[in-house]
């Protein structure tokens, strides 16, 4: 059973958290625990056997430094890894949508999706066995216990005990909702392309209808405008978050698999 893995490894650091090391290094790049931050997940995939190939999606440009860590882990590990550049920030789920050809090319049984920026022990075979147990799951996710204060910084889950599936989530909300929180790794089945589709399409109706009812206000042309400033529509722009966890809650689909291992963000360059 074939296994893609696909990182998140975003663009450019525009904020300060992150300097100096931002200045001159790309944020995957950046060492944790004596290595550069990304070779953690790649060390990590490496360990499926049923591994095809790496993806590593972002919208930074890469650099010299960028293509010779590539190329150099894929001999250490002799696997084939490549950099897919977006046009624009297209979101967690508008950018596998976006390489959807690449990543199901070989017909994979599972793809495994990364966070760029998050270190763990991540158990992805343990998750990976989890996954292809349940009852024709389309995403799996990793989750962890956080204590109630910090739980509203991160995605927050509320799971039926038995089976494990995800029955409400919400990104960050304004007040508590569960301790337990998106780890930023996930398993996913093929099918969660059919379901982006879909989405994209709801999202697209939603902004056709929108333009038609301000069409006779001179606002109209400005939120046009707006849209295209980035490069991508708004149909385009897709949270696997906000717009297909949610979604799958209510339909269907959708598991978490707890992890009591080692699990952080990062956030800062401290």
């Amino acid at each position: 059973m074939l296994v893609k893995a696909v990182v998140l490894v975003g663009g450019p650091e525009k904020g300060t958290r992150f300097r100096p090391l931002s200045l001159d290094t790309p944020k995957p790049l950046f060492p944790v625990g004596g290595v550069p931050m990304i070779q953690h997940h790649i060390e990590a995939c490496c360990k499926i056997p049923e591994l095809k190939e790496i993806l590593l999606v972002g919208y930074f440009q890469p650099n010299e430094h960028w293509a010779q860590f590539v190329t150099t882990q894929a001999k250490l590990n002799n696997v084939v890894i490549r950099y897919l550049q977006e046009f624009a920030a297209l979101g967690t789920a508008g950018c596998i949508y976006h390489f959807r050809d690449q990543i199901l090319n070989g017909s994979p049984e599972s793809i495994v999706l990364m966070n760029g920026d998050v270190c763990a022990d991540f158990q992805l075979d343990a998750m990976l066995a989890f996954h292809r147990q349940q009852d024709r799951p389309v995403l799996t996710l990793m989750g962890t216990e956080a204590v109630h204060s910090q739980s509203v910084h991160f995605g927050c889950i509320v799971e039926n005990k038995l089976t494990h599936q995800v029955k409400h989530y919400v990104e960050k909300p304004e007040s508590y909702v569960s301790s337990l929180i998106n780890c930023g790794v996930y398993i996913l089945s093929p099918e969660i392309f059919n379901i982006i589709a879909t989405t994209i399409k709801a999202k697209t109706m939603d902004d056709l209808s929108e333009d038609f009812s301000t069409l006779s206000n001179s606002s109209s042309r400005r939120v046009s405008r707006q849209r295209s400033l980035s490069g991508a529509s708004v149909s385009e722009t897709l949270s696997l978050e906000n717009d297909l966890i949610t979604r799958l809650a209510v339909t269907g689909g959708a598991y978490v698999y707890y992890t009591q291992g080692w699990w952080s963000q990062i956030k800062t360059a401290g």
